[in-house]
């Protein structure tokens, strides 16, 4: 890692604290995804993956997402610990993104928890929010992490951050 770890402050937790591999958890926050004028998805239960240098990624139940607005796109990619991911790209009246939203329709044993959870990724969003704070999008195009003021890094995704 270039970067020194943020130490984090009360009421924060670090990305370097996170388990290798990667963990699920249920947390109690309301999220939201927003696209255009549309709330594509909001949920009080989340699930969220921990993993060492990465902001959190949320998964929505995928009753709590109005899934006519996502449209299956060829292709998948492998995760070691997660499995094959499908993707979707978002149409609404206003406007459309390709591979702005994934999935894992058959997971690893380890996690059948976020099976057919939508993930988001917050960079292709107009708004995601946690508990009512605006996040912002992890770097790169590859991880779709949400940061929030109670998460500190340095976190992976950046050009110059592969090796970490």
């Amino acid at each position: 890692m270039s970067e020194s770890r943020v130490e984090p402050g009360p009421g924060q937790e670090s990305v370097w604290d996170y388990p290798r591999p990667p963990r699920i958890e249920s947390v109690d926050k309301r999220v939201k995804v927003v696209f255009g004028d549309v709330t594509v998805a909001y949920t009080s239960r989340p699930k969220r993956v921990l993993e060492t240098s990465h902001p959190p990624v949320y998964y929505f139940p995928p009753e709590d997402v109005r899934m006519e607005h996502l449209q299956p796109k060829a292709g998948a990619s492998m995760c070691e610990w997660k499995g094959a991911a499908r993707y979707y790209r978002l149409v609404t009246d206003e406007k459309e993104a390709d591979r702005a939203a994934f999935a894992y329709p058959d997971p690893t044993p380890e996690f059948r928890e976020i099976k057919d959870y939508v993930a988001f990724y917050p960079s292709l969003m107009d708004n995601c929010w946690v508990d009512g704070e605006k996040v912002e999008a992890q770097e790169g195009d590859f991880y779709g992490g949400w940061i929030s003021s109670d998460i500190v890094g340095p976190f992976k995704g950046a050009p110059g951050t592969t090796g970490w």
